[in-house]
């Protein structure tokens, strides 16, 4: 019927199909039209963003350097694109000869009418965007062109400064490579321009498929092509600097003997071809053309292909040391410079399994800061103590062992306690998440972090509990603590997303008080951007596409919204071009939380040096893409109230970041402006300390033959990893061939405070041991150990000690010795038997003169509980014989070590004071971030854990001692039973598992005496 209407009436059949081809039109233009505002807007809120910390000067020189890239080669593009297209144009024939093509050519003509100019401009312009596309993202190899430095140091095989290198040679390879494609497109534009004008045609009836104009045009433009074509290969050279073709990275003697003549010949043919095809425009038909590209074609597979592999294959491979060996020096030279380790100092370290109790006083500061605190098993302590009602968490990630997954952590570092430099395990108590339900809990009310807790790292409670330096959500500072914290709210911090507003017509928690009620607090600082008028309002309401910044009533005119809080994505977008390490870390200076954050500067393009083995580093921070150069340069620090950055560049011997402060210098600031409380708290970086450890295992081999052989090659240490169980972890990676390796899992490096030796001062440093490489991983003695540190004047230092005894034990050996221990056997046997979950700390090497001391501590969660508990110390000497002790704090492990010493002068007893507000157990929070615990609790209403025990400072009635060894193994496994009761009970009722604990010590000598016939 619909049919008949429109014969009858044509024009209203035509209507409703247009009415239909209307409203669609306008649905489409809308979404457009919302994305495209959208899009604005978060431009325009990231110009105030940038505006708001006073940079918008960074913002602006980015946004210039987008623009004055795609306007230089997009009009480039785009006159010759014209250009060539007008010549096609007035090239046409006035009389086309008939062919099969003439109905499709006439309808073509008949479409566009005599827009011939319309028509060049539109495929002009469209072309110039499809060709200028990706030339924005080539803003920072254009700002390093034009701020070049010079390196000083020249590539041994053309003697060119690394400089040209780093700053020239990529930027000019996109611009050849760009032009070659930019120029194929019009090659291909313009011959499709011909055919449709008429001066070609595949199929004629009669004369000639192309006129002479087309040969000519055709021909000059692929000359063009084959002088871009040179050039491209002139720039090739210089790329064999860094072949990944050998065993090595470099130019190596295939490179240098087969692919280096390989690419002068190919010059040769290309710059042959030119001179073919200029010659061809005043000749008649193809031949020329096709002899030129035929010919490139034949010695680029041939010469520049085939060749070079037979040399691979039959002259470098069965002969390969001695082809290769003063490739392998360069490669060594130039690898040891890009990646810092020239420098390095190497001391040898003469092993002595002797360890005296005079040499433990000697190096005090070394035992008095053994951590025993482990900083990843602890978390779920300052979770449990420390949090409050779900509100805040504990922030900071690691990689577990063997996988890409990551797991909970704490800090480290140090401050002054009692007078003294003390290692401190420490975490900021920050948002713990976004309530995506409440708009107005989340935006408005809870915005903010609050504070942090602070644990001795080598001391714990009488219940195995850290020993507060600063705790509860007041954040109480102990007295022995010199520390000044007034502002501890934190409005950016670790994995902070989403925006707060700040300034509205209701008041901010900080946190909720003892009785229950929330304590308010109103911002007064100066993070944020003002919300303003409607502009503003509407603007920020697309980019978080919200519709309440712009309707709410707790906006007004003093409102400000906080936004890029996250404080690893703030220093990324004002410094896109570095890379950051993966570990953020909180220092406390100016009476308020800042986070430090370490920048890298890396690059691929230094010649000669080999590439990093990313696959071995933790994920996030330097293990993106592959690197052969790599400088701590920066310093990058975030105020967590204001929200205030600061790149403060270090002292060292970097024209990258140089470069950079050309580039930007309103963006960075001099070592010498950095706060000197903040350079008390500098530390060695960990990723590239990780990355250093890695290619010092291979680059210690200073002879070219050997490190080709690989014969005196070392490994990182493998880890032994936290379970009880002997033996390490086992972690998988993939090469770039897709080839799955499995081995034991690397020993991360760890902080630790200690007396390095031969010195006398105590030194904050980062540290990784190593072991022989053996291809099946079999080889777990000690080779060396590497430490890391920087100090307060900026300046930094890696030490090497090699060992000189063969007999010493590498981590893994010394944790299965430790396992393997009798009292420590029959100790875990027992807590597992009691349901109790078992897990070792980090172990960890403390090198006393020529001698090591191994400590490690073991925890204990109870059944039914997931917060852990420090259940012993352990202390051990391991070589050929090993001495292992184990007590309830370090010096009790001492004393095992040596009887009849005491080092409670030295470690003390290792107890922290117990009182309520270091375990914060009511620390006005009720649950203490547990959502299980309840909101008090009465002591009176948890029972005694053991009928045997007498009231908390009752000494325990004596009890009949067995005789038999049954007898004697159900007794120990009852008092572990009560010694987990004990923990387990709220509060922990100290005495009572002190007890146990004692009862425990004397059942196991019991045990030893029976099972040595004593």
């Amino acid at each position: 019927m619909a049919e008949v209407e429109d014969i009858i009436n044509p024009r209203g059949g035509r209507f409703r199909r247009n009415g239909r081809f209307i409203v669609l039109a306008v649905i489409v233009a809308l979404l457009f039209g919302l994305l495209s505002l959208r899009g604005v807007a978060s431009f325009y809120t990231d110009y105030l963003w940038f505006d708001a910390l006073n940079r918008a000067s960074v913002w602006r020189q980015v946004l210039g350097a987008k623009i004055v890239l795609t306007l230089i080669f997009g009009a480039f593009f785009f006159v010759l694109m014209w250009v060539n297209l007008l010549i096609s144009d007035r090239s046409a024939p006035t009389h086309r000869p008939p062919g099969p093509e003439e109905e499709l050519i006439a309808r073509y003509h008949t479409a566009i009418g005599g827009r011939y100019f319309l028509v060049r401009t539109v495929v002009s312009l469209l072309f110039t965007m499809v060709a200028s596309a990706g030339v924005p993202s080539q803003w920072e190899e254009w700002l390093l062109f034009v701020n070049r430095k010079e390196f000083g140091i020249s590539d041994p095989q053309f003697g060119a400064d690394i400089g040209f290198y780093v700053f020239q040679l990529p930027f000019l390879s996109y611009v050849v490579g760009w032009a070659f494609a930019a120029f194929v497109i019009m090659l291909i534009v313009t011959a499709l321009s011909h055919y449709l004008n008429g001066s070609v045609r595949i199929s004629v009836i009669g004369g000639e498929r192309a006129k002479p104009i087309v040969k000519v045009h055709l021909s000059a433009i692929l000359a063009v092509l084959a002088v871009i074509k040179a050039l491209d290969y002139w720039l090739a050279r210089y790329e064999l600097t860094t072949s990944t073709r050998g065993v090595l990275d470099g130019a190596f003697y295939t490179d240098v003997n087969a692919q280096l003549p390989a690419l002068y010949l190919l010059i040769a043919i290309s710059l042959c071809a030119v001179v073919l095809l200029v010659v061809n425009l005043w000749r008649r038909g193809w031949t020329l053309p096709v002899l030129a590209v035929g010919l490139w074609a034949f010695v680029a597979i041939v010469v520049g292909g085939i060749y070079p592999v037979f040399v691979q294959r039959f002259q470098v491979d069965p002969n390969e040391t001695a082809r290769e060996a003063d490739f392998a020096d360069r490669n060594i030279e130039a690898t040891r410079h890009a990646f810092g380790l020239e420098d390095m100092t190497v001391n040898p370290f003469d092993y002595s399994e002797v360890l005296t109790p005079d040499q433990i006083r000697a190096n005090a500061v070394t035992v008095q800061n053994a951590r025993i605190l482990d900083p990843v098993t602890v978390h779920p302590t300052f979770e449990r103590f420390q949090a409050e009602r779900g509100f805040y968490r504990f922030l900071g990630e690691d990689a577990l062992p063997g996988t890409e997954a990551l797991e909970p952590t704490l800090d480290t570092d140090r401050y002054v306690v009692d007078g003294e430099l003390r290692q401190v395990v420490l975490g900021a108590r920050e948002l713990a998440g976004e309530d995506t339900a409440n708009w107005e809990r989340r935006h408005v009310r809870v915005t903010h972090g609050y504070g942090l807790a602070m644990a001795s790292a080598n001391a714990t409670t009488d219940e195995g509990r850290p020993d507060f330096l600063v705790s509860t959500i007041t954040n109480d500072v102990d007295d022995s603590l010199d520390l000044d914290f007034g502002v501890p709210q934190i409005y950016h911090g670790e994995d902070m997303g989403g925006y707060s507003l700040v300034g509205t017509t209701v008041d901010e928690v900080d946190y909720v008080a003892n009785d229950g009620g929330d304590v308010l607090g109103n911002y007064s600082g100066s993070a944020g951007v003002k919300l303003g008028g409607i502009v503003r309002q509407l603007a920020f309401a697309l980019r978080f596409g919200q519709i309440e910044p712009l309707i709410s009533n707790f906006i007004n005119n003093d409102t400000r919204v906080i936004y890029v809080r996250d404080v690893r994505d703030r220093v990324e977008k004002l410094a896109p071009f570095l890379q950051f390490d993966s570990d953020v870390y909180p220092v406390i200076f100016d009476e308020r939380i800042h986070y430090v954050i370490d920048a890298y500067t890396t690059t691929d393009r230094y010649p000669y040096s080999q590439r990093s083995e990313n696959d071995r580093l933790q994920r996030g921070g330097l293990a993106g893409p592959r690197f052969n150069y790599v400088r701590n340069s920066v310093k990058a620090v975030v105020d967590a109230y204001d929200g205030d950055v600061s790149f403060y560049v270090m002292p060292v011997e970097d024209p990258i970041i140089e470069a950079w402060r050309s580039a930007f210098p309103s963006l960075f600031s001099d070592f010498s402006e950095m706060p000197d409380e903040l350079k008390d708290h500098l530390r060695y970086p960990q990723d590239l300390f990780r990355v250093q450890t890695n290619m010092y295992s291979t680059y210690q081999i200073e002879n070219p033959v050997s490190l080709l052989v690989g014969t005196e090659r070392w490994a990182v240490a493998q880890d032994p990893g936290r379970s009880v169980s002997a033996g390490g972890t086992l972690e998988s990676s993939v090469d770039e061939q897709g080839i799955v390796t499995v081995r034991e899992q690397r020993v991360s490096p760890y902080y630790t405070l200690l007396q390095l030796p031969g010195e006398d001062d105590p030194s904050f440093v980062t540290l990784r041991s190593f072991v022989p490489y053996d291809e099946n991983d079999d080889r777990k003695e000690l080779e060396a150990f590497m430490v890391g540190e920087t100090h307060p004047d900026g300046s930094s230092r890696l030490v090497t000690y090699e060992l000189t005894s063969s007999t010493a034990p590498g981590p893994v050996l010394v944790a299965s010795g430790i396992a393997q221990t009798e009292e420590i056997t029959a100790r875990l046997t027992l807590l597992d038997q009691a349901g109790s979950q078992v897990d070792f700390s980090d172990l960890v090497m403390l090198p006393i003169d020529n001698s090591i001391l191994w400590v490690r501590s073991l925890y204990v969660s109870a059944e039914g509980t997931s917060v852990p508990n420090l259940e012993f110390v352990i202390a051990a000497i391991v070589g050929e014989t090993q001495q292992i002790g184990l007590g309830r704090n370090l010096n009790e492990a001492l004393q095992q070590l040596f009887p009849g010493e005491d080092f409670s002068d030295i470690v003390g007893e290792a107890l922290g004071d117990v009182s309520g507000a270091d375990l914060a157990e009511d620390d006005g929070d009720g649950d203490a971030g547990d959502p299980d615990r309840p909101a008090t609790a009465d002591p009176d209403e948890t029972p005694a854990p053991a009928d045997t025990r007498a009231p908390d400072d009752t000494p325990a009635p004596d009890v009949e001692s067995p005789e038999t060894l049954v007898e004697l193994l159900t007794e120990l496994d009852r008092q572990f039973r009560l010694s987990q009761e004990a923990l387990a009970a709220d509060p922990p009722q100290r005495s009572a598992w002190a007890a146990a604990q004692d009862r425990i010590d004397e059942l196991l000598a019991q045990f030893r005496s029976l099972a040595t016939g004593g």
